[in-house]
């Protein structure tokens, strides 16, 4: 099998059958390829398989009629985490990928006619909050300031080690009652400020990591520091851009990424990971494997011959899973000097947003309204789209695919499609319908066939408190020695940081490679 990449290059299996000193990663979606990078700055040779066309997994992208559309993640929050990835190789991050920065992040528009445009500036943050509720000023400065103890905590602490030991965890459960870290972000958020809109503004962002904001754990507060102390980044070209980079350190490294190949089974051999075995019955042997497919499946459908002890699938259909999503991707011809106001990331906000919430993760109802993320890349990178036309990128939470009441989508999508394009019409871009040329949908059953994520869902299990940290499924699998997992589904979770994250804490567990591997692998890189 060989795989033809963008740059003209092309990737070859390894031929060799001795697994020595060589490592397997399923999967080249961000935490695969950060995982594969990691391994090879240890000395190991390492040889990515993956099923998709490209690299970047959910972040890869589809190009349709001129116009590029990005499939999953739109923006990087830490910066330094990629750096930092890079740097562990050696390289420099900022020569191989353009982070631009935005402003304004995001604006969010109410039902009522009223917004909130959030970007840089503590002054000018402070502004338009005082714009929206001057009486929520000091508890909006109370919320940050509560925000940036959970980042140091949550994320420089705890998201960069291995929470696989119950002794960790017992360890920090005074720092997590002192965080109220059981209180969710949402009302954490309430007992800062009084206005509903800042409420929102201040908890909704766990939806686009799977989570519900009346449920999700108040430690999600640090991703308002993020926002305050890094910015929020496009990466010009896209998150596909980012893959590419990686998946190109992965060669120059000695490894192999190679697409259109998918792993159907973790061998075994003296009780631990042994190797690869692909659909078409090849192997990769392997000293070790790592698995950037949802733990569900990997569990379930990697390790199906095995006995698993934890992660058995009656566990996994009782987990609670995040709720899945609509995307509508579309191409518009000569809009690019039309509708001025929306920028590059806005966010409509439904009529009725706790009971739309309860619908799409507890009632498992799909309904008749909806809040939208509305991505429209074209205003920074015009590479998206044809000149003077614009690329636009459209999510809906929406209901997975495991609740009783499942909804049909073969009937429904473009239903729901049409009641999406309503919205838009009326509330962000009037007179969109006559300028759409290109159009592509994913619904949750794409989400469950393209990435073979359970129930179709879009961010693997819901990050609630429970199913965090040692709750999570490990970076190194307590079912079979020499497996590593990483990706969303894993700690510290879903994200582009908290993706990348778990390679780091998953590279942290893997020893380098023995001095022998790592001198062939030096002599494959030259």
């Amino acid at each position: 099998m060989t795989q033809h990449t963008r740059s003209g290059q092309v990737d070859r299996l390894p031929s060799a059958l001795d697994g020595r000193g060589r490592a397997v990663v399923i999967g080249a979606g961000l935490g695969g390829l950060a995982s594969a990078m990691r391994l090879g700055a240890k000395g190991w040779q390492v040889t990515v398989v993956d099923r998709l066309d490209r690299p970047g997994g959910r972040g890869s992208s589809i190009t349709q009629g001129g116009h590029r559309f990005d499939l999953g993640p739109t923006i990087v929050t830490v910066p330094q985490t990629l750096r930092e990835l890079w740097a562990v190789c050696g390289r420099d991050f900022d020569r191989d990928v353009r982070l631009v920065p935005m402003d304004p992040y995001y604006r969010i528009l109410w039902q009522d006619g009223s917004s909130f445009t959030m970007g840089p500036g503590d002054a000018r943050m402070e502004a338009e909050v005082a714009r929206l509720s001057p009486g929520d000023l000091p508890g909006f400065r109370r919320f940050l300031k509560d925000a940036e103890a959970r980042y140091w905590f949550g994320f420089e602490d705890l998201g960069r080690r291995s929470m696989h030991r119950l002794v960790d965890l017992i360890k920090v459960l005074p720092k997590f009652a002192w965080y109220r870290a059981d209180r969710s972000v949402h009302a954490h958020a309430a007992r800062r400020v009084k206005d509903e809109r800042l409420r929102f503004a201040l908890s909704f962002h766990p939806l686009f990591i799977g989570g519900d904001p009346f449920h999700v754990t108040s430690m999600y507060a640090l991703v308002s520091h993020l926002e305050r102390a890094f910015g929020v980044h496009y990466a010009m070209g896209g998150v596909q851009a980012i893959a590419e980079a990686m998946a190109a350190v992965v060669r120059d490294q000695g490894g192999f990424v190679v697409q259109g190949v998918e792993a159907d089974e973790v061998l075994v051999a003296g009780g631990r990971a042994s190797g690869v075995k692909l659909a078409d019955g090849r192997v990769l042997a392997a000293d070790v494997v790592v698995s950037n497919a949802d733990p569900g499946t990997t569990y379930t459908r990697l390790l199906r011959k095995q006995p698993v002890k934890r992660w058995t699938a009656p566990r996994l259909m009782r987990s609670r899973w995040s709720m899945s999503l609509f995307v509508w991707y579309f191409g518009t011809r000569g809009t690019r000097e039309m509708w001025p106001e929306v920028g590059h990331h806005s966010i409509v906000v439904g009529p009725r947003y706790r009971a739309h919430i309860r619908d799409i993760f507890q009632t498992g109802k799909l309904s008749e309204d909806m809040s939208l993320y509305v991505h429209r890349p074209s205003v920074t990178d015009p590479s998206v789209a044809p000149e003077g036309d614009d690329t636009f990128y459209v999510l809906s939470p929406v209901p997975h695919l495991g609740h009783d009441n499942g909804v049909d989508w073969a009937q429904e999508a473009e239903p729901y499609r049409q009641k999406m394009l309503k919205v838009l019409e009326e509330r962000l871009l009037p007179g969109l319908t006559g300028r759409v040329t290109e159009s592509l949908v994913f619904t949750p059953e794409t989400f469950r066939d393209r990435y073979l994520s359970p129930h179709g869902a879009g961010f693997s299990l819901e990050p609630r408190i429970l199913q965090s940290a040692w709750f999570r499924p490990h970076n190194v699998s307590e079912e079979l020695p020499g497996l590593y997992l990483a990706g969303a589904g894993t700690h510290p979770g879903a994200g582009v940081p908290g993706v990348i994250g778990t390679a780091e804490v998953l590279a942290s567990l893997v020893p380098d490679a023995p001095v022998a591997a790592r001198a062939s692998v030096r002599m494959a890189a030259e």
